[in-house]
Formats: structure tokens, C-alpha cells, sequence
């Protein structure tokens, strides 16, 4: 009887964090099709397979369900450190893994909405950039660390969203080369040597 007893937490425990994951999966699908103003919560409680009022319950907001996603999107950012940077130009350069994809796209298509904005930069320069800017050498690694930032968006953007075609054969040892030498020159806060 104890064992039944003690089994029902665990389970209730389990089903409470598979249905989170199953409304942050949802959410951001929704989030990444449609963007913040166009998924509801009631197209995310769909697609979770759950009653929308569980949103409210896990998540307490739209606002904040976006804020959650936002978090899981961008848990694993590309870390630059001068002279080490081939790996992070390669992967750039490379096809995006659906989660970065999905990253980029809900950027994209959420970018209308002032506080969808707002949630975005907040994350961004809280973890990432202020993460980066620590690893940085030089001079004013914050400003260093977001165009590091904006470059790699730029690159990720035009890969694999725009789908540029001189960047859709993944790069090539000197594309990849230029690229990583690039984030190198930015990342060290030392101005390049004259041509």
C-alpha cells in the first residue's frame, strides 16, 4: 500500500513536467510559425493536447510561456574565444539544427510585438552577451560581445533562413577560414593589421 502511496507523487511529479515540456514544445512551434501576437494559447493548448488553462497554471501568462521559450531556444549559445573560433565559423556555416532554426524564426516573426522585443533583448544581454563580454580580452568587450552577437545572427539569417545561395553549400576551408578570422580580429578588441 505504501508503495502505491509513494508512486502517485513521482507520477503526478512526471505527468507535471511532461505536460510543461508538452506546452513549451507546443509553444514554441507556435512561436516560431506564427510569432508572439499570432499563436494563442489556445492553438499551444492544442497542440500540447491539454486543457489551455494548464498554460496558466504552468506558465501563468502568454507573456510569460514566451519568456520560457525564449530561454529553452537559446540555452546553448555559440561561446567565441579569440584564436579559437574555426568551430563556431564551421558550425555557423553549416546547416542549423532545427531547434537554432526554430530560434531564428521565432526571433523573426515575434519581432513586431514592442514586448515580445523587449523579452527577447532582456535575455539576451542578461546571458549571452554578458557571458561572452566576461570571456572577452580588450576594450569594451559588452559592445565586442553584441557585434559579435549580431554577426553570427547575420550569418545564421542568411544561411539558413534566407538561404543565400553562396552560403547554402555549408563553407568551404577558406569561407569558414575569413569567418572564424573575422570573430578572431572582434573578439581579441585588437584592430586589424592594415592590408
Amino acid at each position: 500500500m505504501t508503495d502505491a502511496v509513494s508512486a502517485a507523487p513521482r507520477r503526478r511529479a512526471r505527468d507535471a513536467e511532461a505536460t510543461q515540456r508538452a506546452i513549451l514544445d507546443a509553444a514554441i512551434d507556435a512561436f516560431s510559425r506564427s510569432g508572439y501576437d499570432g499563436a494563442s494559447t489556445r492553438d499551444i493548448a492544442r497542440e500540447a493536447g491539454i486543457d489551455p488553462r494548464l498554460i496558466s497554471r504552468y506558465f501563468g501568462s502568454k507573456e510569460a510561456l514566451f519568456a520560457q521559450a525564449v530561454e529553452h531556444t537559446y540555452r546553448h549559445p555559440l561561446m567565441m574565444v579569440p584564436g579559437h573560433n574555426r568551430a563556431v565559423a564551421a558550425a555557423l556555416l553549416s546547416d542549423a539544427p532545427l531547434e537554432q532554426a526554430k530560434g531564428l524564426l521565432l526571433t523573426i516573426r515575434s519581432a513586431g510585438n514592442e514586448r515580445a522585443v523587449e523579452i527577447m533583448r532582456d535575455h539576451l544581454e542578461r546571458h549571452y552577451q554578458r557571458q561572452l563580454a566576461d570571456a572577452l580580452p580588450g576594450p569594451d568587450p559588452v559592445t565586442r560581445a553584441a557585434l559579435l552577437i549580431a554577426i553570427c545572427t547575420g550569418v545564421q539569417m542568411q544561411r539558413n533562413v534566407l538561404r543565400n545561395r553562396a552560403l547554402q553549400h555549408g563553407g568551404t576551408d577558406a569561407v569558414v577560414d575569413q569567418l572564424a578570422a573575422a570573430l578572431d580580429v572582434i573578439g581579441s578588441g585588437q584592430r586589424p593589421s592594415p592590408a
